[in-house]
């Protein structure tokens, strides 16, 4: 299984869209990213995909800490608040795991602290022998 830097740095969306990584733990991880102009919508404000981008990718890295495969079936968000500038983290936790499903609570928020999306997701292990 790859290292958790070895599996970010091969996630070339995560690369492309700007992405850091902070840290990532046993079912956790933390990720930012610097809001740039190709990052807004039409409206001015940071892009509903950029910011689902940056909590999915807090969700990878902390389902694939444990060093099986994890593979996302659901998805969700809900957009709270929206952001213009400045910079977004996102902080993954886990909120269940059994041999083959694990689940994911991420928050998203701003650099003053302020909420700005609520993301859950599911995975699938690929545990052996089960």
């Amino acid at each position: 299984m790859e290292t958790p830097d070895t599996f970010f740095v091969n996630d070339a969306w995560a690369q492309e869209a700007g992405i850091e990584l902070l840290e990532v733990s046993a079912g956790k991880a933390k990720v930012r990213l610097r809001i740039a102009g190709w990052h807004k919508n039409s409206h001015g404000t940071v892009h509903g995909g950029a910011i689902f981008t940056l909590a999915d990718t807090a969700f990878a890295l902390a389902s694939n800490s444990h060093g099986f495969p994890a593979a996302a079936i659901n998805a969700h968000i809900f957009y709270v608040k929206a952001a213009t500038s400045g910079i977004l983290y996102a902080v993954a936790e886990e909120f269940s795991l059994n041999p083959k499903i694990a689940t994911y609570t991420v928050i998203v928020t701003d650099d003053e602290g302020e909420k700005i999306a609520l993301f859950e997701g599911m995975v699938y292990r690929k545990t052996p022998g089960r």
